[in-house]
């Protein structure tokens, strides 16, 4: 396994374990060159979408992995996790059927999906 095809796992992992909904991994890498993977998740509540984000952090530095760039921590509305070739969107549920970035990306091939 890669080591992007681990950091993968790990973040659907970490993701699906603190019950994040709609887990949906793209591969973007023919639409843009800011990330390979875009990996889209959302949560039901603030709390939630914090402690989404958090585990990922939490099970990628256990890897020696850090983000080179979080953003929206604070309102976590959209919290945006930026680990280079990879790119986490973890939404509260209204923001991500606003935003749908799944429409918007609607060209990249779905390489997972959860409910």
């Amino acid at each position: 396994m890669t080591d992007i095809k681990k950091m993968l796992d790990t973040i659907v992992k970490a993701a699906d374990g603190r019950q994040a909904e709609g887990i949906t991994v793209l591969d973007v890498q023919e639409q843009t060159t800011v990330a390979e993977y875009f990996v889209i998740c959302s949560g039901n509540s603030t709390p939630q979408i914090k402690a989404i984000s958090g585990e990922i952090e939490k099970k990628l530095k256990e890897q020696d992995i850090t983000p080179l760039h979080i953003e929206g921590y604070v309102a976590a509305n959209w919290i945006l996790m930026d680990y280079g070739g990879i790119v986490v969107h973890i939404f509260h549920k209204e923001m991500r059927e606003f935003y749908n970035l799944e429409r918007l990306w609607q060209d990249s091939k779905v390489i997972e999906k959860r409910s």
